[in-house]
């Protein structure tokens, strides 16, 4: 090394800011007594996921407020229907994409989506898994590209066309 080249002096050093002690953790919540066989308010759920209906009510309404009334109450007949139950999601992926922009080239509004409500499951696993993957994945699919622009409503269809397993989707114009 030369003399000629010196080497730096380190920085100065930032001072540290103080150490505060750590928050005291909140008190816990005083637990409300309970007797064997007082009344339990069944109005509260502990599913932590949404039902399927209520998801689908939570969405936004995007058609005229009048039909979707007259197709929730199972007033309006669906123009075609597809049975996707009893398929594996390989099957029924794009058997559901081909029905419904077919459905909308040929003019339909209003067609039937038949999932099933799924199998029960019986065992007893450790960890609960919800029933029915195509009823489940089913409005999702219809939600993202290429069906979303196809697709203006969904919603859970009347007794009279299936109920629980089944939807009806309305369709663009």
């Amino acid at each position: 090394m030369h003399p000629a080249q010196a080497i730096p002096a380190p920085l100065p050093k930032a001072p540290s800011p103080p150490v505060q002690a750590p928050a005291a953790p909140p008190a816990p919540q005083p637990i409300a007594p309970f007797r064997v066989g007082q009344a339990v308010d069944h109005r509260k759920t502990n599913d932590l996921l949404p039902g399927l209906a209520e998801s689908l009510a939570r969405g936004p309404l995007r058609m005229d407020a009048g039909t979707f009334g007259r197709m929730r109450k199972g007033k309006l007949r669906p123009d075609a229907r597809i049975d996707l139950h009893g398929m594996t999601l390989a099957e029924a992926h794009p058997a559901l994409q081909s029905f419904i922009l077919g459905s909308r080239a040929k003019g339909r509004r209003l067609v039937l989506v038949i999932t099933g409500k799924g199998r029960v499951n019986d065992d007893l696993a450790p960890m609960p898994a919800r029933a029915g993957r195509l009823r489940h994945d089913v409005p999702r699919w219809l939600m993202l590209p290429p069906l979303a622009g196809a697709v203006l409503q969904v919603a859970p269809a009347h007794q009279r066309h299936g109920g629980e397993g089944a939807l009806y989707v309305y369709l663009r114009a």
